[in-house]
């Protein structure tokens, strides 16, 4: 298992070093005031400690993401493993931190609202849109999945729409009431829940020696699919997710200080491409090769792999509380999906969310509508996720990279790993049957031409935005 081990490593060391880079080259202003002081509202806006806010975080991002995405990538072998551990040092972590600082600086704007000040109006608009499907979509599947894990413990005798209707009204609660109230009180313990399992499959791996098999280039998928644009669309979270887009907001704008951003940001991005390494070695070592892998999937899906690997390796009691772990992941990612929608429409129609009615009337839509998603079959939704999810991670590279060039700073490091997505999703929706289904050969044309579009429509913008001396932040008063 020497791959897994290095990956670990290399995730650990990429924090410590890659992750300092990042904070260097943006630049972090240790006095000046974050949004929890300068637009404090006790229901979004308030500060809240560091190690909260990072544990928070890691909930928020880590969904069944890092989980069902790196299980069905593993199905591809040991190459899974170079996504896992480059596109989250390189990309998703990159990704996390600029976002995250970049609404700090603009008093803890969302996505669509940084889009539309960095890429134009129109990106404004589109980027809306985007994200609100995104939301939805994500907190339909992380309905849909923990309500399966626990239709299952149970032995299925608590019928699935009672588990669904439990979740959603937990959902409400938690969408609508402060953030201290339920997310700020019980995600640290949810928390350590998380890191103990995900740890205790990862160690009972090493201890009973499973054979992890080393870095292969191969292609193992028993289907034959193709490693691009596939593998770095279906392992999403873990690698690189645009869901922390809409994410890392509802943080900001609970941080004390810019010095916490790496830790709260880039860190917990590394601690979910940890978790998803371990979920992808387990995937790849205990049914027999990806031929055995496919065929659990077959019968039971993602979470039928979970429930295996978590009683192989934890014994009853420990796989019990593996699960439940895996469980709380998508509970806890899915109530910040509907408060971030919430957040952003609130934003975007402009409406103070202090009023828990005015909360109330945007939230309920959005819950009726997921809720009747909830009927459509899983696999599609996880491959319309998928797209929407990527896609968004692309615009939200671009932004960082846009922010970056106007302040004269090494962009490339968003830029980069913007310019490969945009290649990889624009492919994926060209090739595949739920976009325009073109021949594999095609679409990599195509997409290339597409890609080229998008750098050249950048390099455009970018230039043109420092004729027009674009604020990059906020102006606030600077604080002792």
């Amino acid at each position: 298992m020497i791959t897994f081990l290095v990956s670990i490593a290399l995730l650990i060391v990429g924090y410590l070093t890659y992750g300092k880079y990042v904070e260097k080259t943006f630049g972090v202003n240790t006095g000046r005031e974050t949004p929890a002081y300068s637009h404090g509202d006790g229901v979004d806006y308030l500060p809240m400690g560091e190690k909260k806010n990072a544990l928070i975080q890691l909930l928020n991002i880590a969904g069944v993401g890092p989980i069902f995405g790196p299980i069905l990538g593993a199905l591809y072998g040991p190459v899974a493993f170079l996504w896992i551990v480059f596109g989250a040092i390189f990309a998703g972590a990159v990704h996390d931190y600029l976002t995250g600082m970049i609404s700090i600086r603009n008093r803890g704007a969302h996505l669509p609202e940084l889009a539309g000040k960095f890429l134009g109006k129109v990106m404004k608009h589109v980027v809306n849109a985007f994200a609100i499907l995104l939301l939805v979509l994500v907190g339909t599947v992380f309905v849909t999945a923990p309500a399966d894990l626990l239709h299952n413990m149970t032995s299925s005798w608590l019928a699935l729409p009672v588990i669904l209707l439990v979740i959603f009204a937990y959902y409400l609660l938690a969408t609508m009431l402060p953030i201290d109230k339920i997310i700020g009180r019980f995600y640290p313990i949810f928390g350590a829940l998380l890191l103990i399992s995900a740890i205790g499959v990862g160690v009972s791996l090493i201890v009973t020696g499973a054979p992890i098999p080393e870095l292969s280039f191969t292609n193992m998928h028993p289907d034959n699919a193709p490693i691009f644009p596939l593998l770095f669309l279906t392992i999403s979270c873990g690698a690189l997710s645009g869901f922390h887009a809409t994410q890392t907001p509802i943080i900001s704008r609970t941080t004390q200080r810019e010095k916490q951003g790496r830790r709260i940001f880039y860190g917990m991005m590394i601690a979910e491409g940890i978790i998803a390494m371990i979920w992808a070695a387990a995937a790849m070592s205990l049914f027999n090769g990806s031929a055995g892998l496919n065929e659990i999937l077959a019968s039971g899906g993602p979470a039928a792999v979970v429930s295996e690997v978590s009683i192989a390796m934890l014994g009853a009691v420990g796989g019990t509380l593996a699960v439940l772990g895996v469980i709380i992941l998508p509970i806890t990612s899915g109530d910040t999906a509907f408060r971030s929608a919430r957040m952003i429409i609130a934003d975007y129609i402009k409406v103070p969310q202090k009023k828990i009615m005015s909360r109330v009337w945007i939230a309920l839509p959005l819950f009726v509508i997921s809720f009747a998603l909830t009927r459509i079959d899983f696999t599609l939704l996880w491959r319309y996720f998928s797209w929407a999810n990527q896609s968004t991670a692309v615009i939200a590279l671009w932004v960082g990279a846009m922010y970056l060039f106007l302040s004269r700073k090494n962009y490339f490091i968003a830029a980069v790993p913007a310019t490969f997505m945009t290649m990889a999703t624009f492919t994926y929706i060209l090739n595949a049957p739920i976009g325009f289904g073109l021949d594999l050969n095609v679409s990599y044309v195509v997409a290339a031409i597409g890609t080229v579009a998008v750098v050249t429509a950048f390099i455009i913008a970018a230039r043109r935005g420092l004729q027009k001396d674009i604020p990059l932040e906020e102006e606030l008063k600077q604080t002792a």
